[in-house]
């Protein structure tokens, strides 16, 4: 069952972007909502007020619900991440940047069927191979570029690019970030704490880029080196890799701003300070803070993420190697994210019923995602003591997880992916039913280990 890059699940798609994604919080959305968010709940704890009261601030007495912006409970946004470059005299300049980072998000506002609401994040690969509006052949991130600076023009110019694309009529906003916004935040927050999923060594001194990681190895990264990180591409999975890389600098980094960083009011005034630095955006503040307040209580753990596949590649003369797009596989993930019914919260089953699922009953296979050595065989001692059935153990498609990810095969078996995550008393790890369960499976659930099981060493070497 092993191979070496794991099981050959999902070919020409690079890494998994199912359940925690490497980021199970909502990218650049809570980076930004977040912040506001953020500000509102410290602001409201020192100075002994409500969220309401400290909202009145803001001139909104009354929050509004995002339905009274928005007109209607979903919302389409297209988040971009731009690049840079350097002159000739080594300083910074993006007037003809590029997109580096594409991501069209669907916010499914809260309603009575879904009262926490949710969030969807597809990524689209930069190098993915699109007709411009023009009818020339380019990347897709060549439509950002072209407008002299004009960050509204390249934005809107994105957006019909994207839109046209994904087969949608067009996004209700967007939200441009300059690579600083990532670098300056991480520094913020004084640094995070990373482990890469491969050794990197690739300099690049015009564009300032010098990547040189042991895959592995724990790293405590400032921006710069984050940034660093999450842009390396010279692999051979390339765009896909990069995009979950960047994923994953985001997660640590919000995940390490919710849990100590909302803390004070310096720290919140730096974070609001980089959004303002780093962000163009066309939404108003008051919707930002409406939909902050709208999405206060989302279990970010039920984030859905994924990524367009891609079935081969090309050269054009315009701008080198591009991506074919699986076009099939892109149509069903529009539909499930963009055009499909909203998720409906489901009633959570109680204790006594995961308990009483019989371990024998759920066939499970492991992966380790963790990079770090034997952690799949530990997982799958420990699955064994309980009594399920492990079916095999091997290396996972990539070494980048940081959360264990509990994926259901089989409807045939209520509850299993609850009773191994109840088994395991993991609660970062997230279970993931398959869209489409198949009726006989080789295996009911597969499990990916991450670093939650297994924490970082700082010579552990990523094998199974």
């Amino acid at each position: 069952m092993a191979s070496e890059m794991g099981r050959p699940r999902r070919p020409k798609r690079g890494p998994s972007a199912v359940g925690v994604w490497a980021a199970r919080v909502a990218v650049c959305v809570a980076l930004c909502i977040g912040v506001f968010a953020g500000a509102v709940f410290t602001q409201a704890y020192l100075t002994r007020r409500s969220p309401s009261q400290v909202m009145a601030g803001y001139g909104l007495p009354i929050i509004p619900s995002p339905q009274t912006y928005f007109h209607k409970d979903r919302v389409a946004l297209l988040m971009l991440g731009i690049d840079y470059d350097y002159n000739a005299k080594d300083i910074e300049y993006s007037t003809n940047a590029r997109s580096d980072t594409i991501k069209a998000v669907a916010l499914d506002l809260p309603t009575a069927a879904n009262p926490n609401g949710s969030i969807s994040i597809l990524s689209v690969p930069r190098d993915i191979d699109v007709l411009m509006a023009d009818g020339t052949e380019n990347k897709i991130n060549a439509a950002y570029t072209g407008f002299n600076g004009d960050t509204t023009k390249a934005a809107h110019s994105s957006e019909r690019a994207v839109s046209q694309f994904l087969g949608l009529p067009g996004f209700d906003r967007y939200l441009t970030l300059r690579i600083d916004a990532t670098k300056d935040v991480i520094d913020a927050i004084g640094g995070i704490d990373v482990v890469p999923d491969e050794t990197m060594n690739y300099d690049d001194s015009w564009g300032h880029l010098h990547i040189h990681f042991i895959g592995g190895k724990h790293y405590h990264m400032n921006g710069e080196q984050a940034v660093s990180y999450s842009r390396f591409r010279h692999d051979a999975c390339s765009d896909p890799c990069r995009i979950k890389r960047q994923d994953q600098v985001i997660r640590i980094a919000v995940a390490k701003l919710k849990n100590d960083k909302f803390n004070d009011l310096l720290h919140i005034n730096q974070l609001i300070n980089v959004m303002r630095r780093n962000v163009y955006t066309d939404l108003s503040q008051s919707e930002m803070l409406s939909l902050a307040w709208a999405f206060q209580h989302i279990d970010l753990s039920k984030l859905r993420t994924d990524q367009i596949p891609y079935v081969a590649d090309k050269d054009l003369a315009c701008c080198g190697n591009v991506l074919i797009a699986d076009d099939a596989a892109k149509n069903a993930l529009v539909k499930k994210f963009f055009t499909g019914p909203p998720p409906v919260a489901s009633p959570q089953a109680g204790p006594g019923a995961v308990a009483a699922v019989d371990p024998k009953t759920i066939h499970v296979d492991v992966e380790n995602g963790s990079g770090v050595r034997g952690e799949g065989a530990k997982l799958a001692s420990a699955l064994a003591k309980y009594g399920f059935v492990v079916t095999g153990v091997s290396n996972a498609d990539s070494f980048a997880y940081d959360d264990t990810e509990i994926h259901v095969h089989t409807a045939s078996v209520p509850l299993a992916g609850e009773r191994i995550r109840t088994a395991l008393a993991l609660k970062t790890a997230t279970v993931t039913p398959d869209a489409t369960p198949t009726a006989k499976p080789a295996t009911d659930v597969t499990v990916i280990v991450g670093r939650d099981f297994a924490k970082p060493q700082s010579e552990a070497s990523a094998t199974k």
